[in-house]
């Protein structure tokens, strides 16, 4: 399946910025890369908790 790509813009503060630098960095990648693989995982995180609360739901644990 093939997927494209989106243009997001985003305005943020200096600190903001330069912390993001910081970090992307330490991991030895863009900024860029480190704001997208963050959202990912983030995302995911997210997906994944909502799995585990339809799970427990359905099996009558909550």
């Amino acid at each position: 399946m093939f997927m494209g790509t989106s243009v997001l813009s985003l305005r943020i503060d200096h600190e903001l910025l330069e912390r993001l630098k910081e970090h992307a960095a330490k991991r030895g990648m863009s900024v860029q890369d480190y704001v997208v693989r963050t959202l990912i995982r983030d995302d995911f995180d997210e997906r994944f908790k909502c799995a585990v609360d339809e799970t427990e739901k359905f099996y009558g644990l909550t």
